[in-house]
């Protein structure tokens, strides 16, 4: 990018990068490992995991650029929603067992 002058200009950068990948790890990372090492011991691992540790490593990745801040949220978002998904199924079949239905 280059002003009228033919200066190139540096990227404007973003200085609150860091907030949406932090909020999505905080809970994120603890669950995603408890429900790694949970599905490791039984010999089968979800993809969906894998998923989340690629959009986890992704939102943090990302250049620290303006332009990004939409994929860095999104790729944060994802990675939660994938992480909370297992969780979510295991406790939705854990009330249809105990409600017997």
């Amino acid at each position: 990018m280059t002003t009228q002058t033919g200066v190139p200009r540096a990227p404007s950068l973003h200085t609150t990068w860091w907030k949406a990948p932090l909020v999505a790890s905080l809970p994120g990372l603890p669950l995603l490992v408890w429900e790694y090492s949970l599905c490791r011991a039984h010999g089968e691992i979800w993809q969906v995991l894998y998923w989340a540790m690629g959009l986890f490593a992704i939102a943090w990745a990302l250049p620290r650029r303006r332009s990004l801040r939409t994929l860095r949220v999104v790729a944060a978002t994802l990675a939660l929603g994938c992480t909370l998904l297992p969780a979510f199924l295991l406790l939705l079949l854990a009330v249809l067992v105990v409600t017997g239905n």
